[in-house]
């Protein structure tokens, strides 16, 4: 699904208007119609409220509230709403919106201050449905004084609030916030999501993200450079397996990591890899925990020692061509020696490779600007926003305020796809496209889930490996960016399953390697539904 940033959203709307003779009183129409057919479905058939209460700004967002009320006055329901702007000139959109209301039967009361709507709550003392119309995607920040007041109170009086398009207080491009915000249960995103639902302070305060379809042709669907990661968007690359090859036509990756005390993350990289359908996986170590790493291995998982400056370049790159694909660092340590065995591979493993964790601390930018774009195999970042801002030269607040930006930066200057790994998940790739996975799920919160992340990467990376002895100019860099895309929904459906089943408190990260069954369930049952 397309993500628009505000720029976009107002070509949509201005094209629409133009090639389609589509109209503003149009889109708010159809905003009414499923925005209330969605509250009713999709909250109010779990819960009762006293009153539902549309909060009524002077722009479309107020237009579009008022329209739901009207509908939902008319399916039945207690509906009143307070027009908090009775003084400011309104556009013609709205002034019939409040007549049509008005003879629906809706109650509108015309509110001056902060006190009136505090009263109302405080004295009736009910559950109540709040709908947030008062500002939309192009909030000008900071608030007045009159909103930040009025935002508290609905923030602590609302039983459930309904934020159009974005809650009030939220930037559409940033997410940003100056102050104070609606904390929305429910956001419906008009048309298409927009970039601030996922960035800053967005996924804090919009709560679940539910699309309206507002009529736009759906020719502009298919634009832009940004998209939202779903299942349907990933069963293109993941396909049916022969049942008649062999381990060594389900590729053979190489997982390089694991200094003392941190086997752990090794391990649990390497089952990932494994647990993905991938032929061959050799977890490698430093020679000191290598007994450490062999006593705890699962017994399929071959095991090896990391090459050293003893063992000469041409003895090095004769191992690395066994591997189809390679992760490196989990556990791997923060030595010069982890730096060597980094910059090593990066120069002479010709495959797709994915660097986590350690490993992006021990190179710079400058490092992997040196040799990143001469590399003939994908270069895969999985970091999460400390290890980004670090290899940025940024602090974590400005990769949390602008992931877009200093993602895009980013792979402009490596040539590199990039993982960034959060609550919501950057996926940022050198053709310019950008992918967010956005499904929270605080149970993934826990020590080594990028470390299985990193392995379920590298494990179906050497399932879709070019040949390495093809020319790369005929790489098809496309097939390896669905496969990374479809790596990261496996390990959300995996997590999000594991969640289910034993409780975000209780999971950890091996528990989303045992639930990527369960992912590859649900990806063939998508596969399958797809293609009748």
């Amino acid at each position: 699904m397309r993500v628009v940033d505000i720029q976009e959203m107002k070509e949509i709307e201005s094209k629409s208007f133009e090639h389609y003779h589509f109209t503003e009183p149009l889109i708010i129409e159809n905003v009414g119609v499923k925005g209330a057919d969605l509250i009713e479905t999709h909250i109010i058939q779990d819960q009762s409220f006293s009153e539902i209460v549309a909060l009524i700004g002077p722009g479309n967002n107020g237009a579009d509230a008022l329209a739901i009320a009207r509908h939902l006055k008319n399916l039945g329901h207690a509906v009143r709403a307070f027009d908090l702007f009775p003084n400011e000139r309104k556009g013609s959109d709205i002034e019939n919106q409040l007549r049509m209301a008005q003879k629906f039967g809706v109650k509108i009361s015309q509110i001056s201050d902060v006190d009136q709507i505090e009263s109302y709550f405080t004295q009736t003392q009910q559950n109540f449905l709040v709908i947030d119309g008062i500002l939309g995607t192009g909030v000008r920040l900071p608030l007045s004084n009159y909103l930040f007041d009025l935002i508290n109170v609905v923030n602590d009086h609302s039983t459930i609030t309904v934020a159009i398009d974005i809650p009030t207080g939220i930037t559409g491009d940033t997410g940003a916030k100056s102050g104070n915000a609606i904390e929305a249960q429910v956001t419906l995103a008009i048309g298409f999501p927009k970039l601030g639902h996922f960035c800053g302070q967005g996924p804090v305060h919009c709560g679940e993200i539910i699309t309206i379809d507002a009529g736009f042709p759906q020719e502009f669907a298919f634009g832009g450079d940004k998209f939202l990661l779903t299942k349907e968007s990933v069963v293109s690359v993941y396909e049916s397996r022969d049942k008649f090859a062999h381990k060594n036509s389900f590729g053979h990756c190489l997982v390089v990591g694991g200094s003392k005390g941190l086997t752990g993350a090794l391990m649990m990289a390497g089952k990932a890899a494994l647990k993905v359908g991938t032929g061959l996986v050799t977890t490698s170590t430093w020679e000191e925990n290598y007994y450490e790493l062999s006593t705890r291995s699962t017994p399929e998982i071959m095991t090896g020692v990391i090459p050293t400056e003893e063992q000469g370049e041409e003895e090095i790159i004769r191992k690395f061509g066994r591997y189809d694909s390679m992760v490196i660092g989990p556990g791997l340590g923060r030595s010069p020696q982890s730096r060597t065995t980094v910059m090593k591979a990066l120069l002479h493993f010709n495959g797709p490779m994915v660097l986590d964790a350690d490993a992006l601390r021990v190179v710079t930018l400058e490092d992997l600007k040196s040799v990143a774009h001469t590399r003939k195999g994908a270069t895969v970042l999985t970091p999460h926003a400390g290890e980004f801002a670090a290899l940025m030269g940024i602090t974590i607040q400005e990769v949390l305020d602008r992931p877009v930006e200093t993602l895009r930066k980013a792979v402009d200057e490596l040539n590199c796809c990039i993982v960034l790994k959060g609550p919501g998940t950057f996926i940022a790739f050198p053709n310019g496209e950008l992918a967010i996975n956005y499904y929270p799920n605080d149970g993934m919160a826990s020590g080594g889930s990028g470390d299985v992340l990193a392995g379920i990467i590298g494990g179906l990376l050497a399932q879709s490996a070019e040949d390495p002895h093809a020319s790369a100019l005929f790489a098809k860099k496309s097939r390896t960016y669905e496969t990374l895309l479809l790596a990261i929904m496996a390990h959300t459906l995996a997590g999000k399953h594991a969640a289910d089943k034993l409780g975000v408190r209780a999971m950890t990260a091996v528990s989303i390697i045992d639930y990527l069954s369960d992912a590859f369930f649900e990806l063939d049952a998508q596969m399958e539904e797809q293609t009748l």
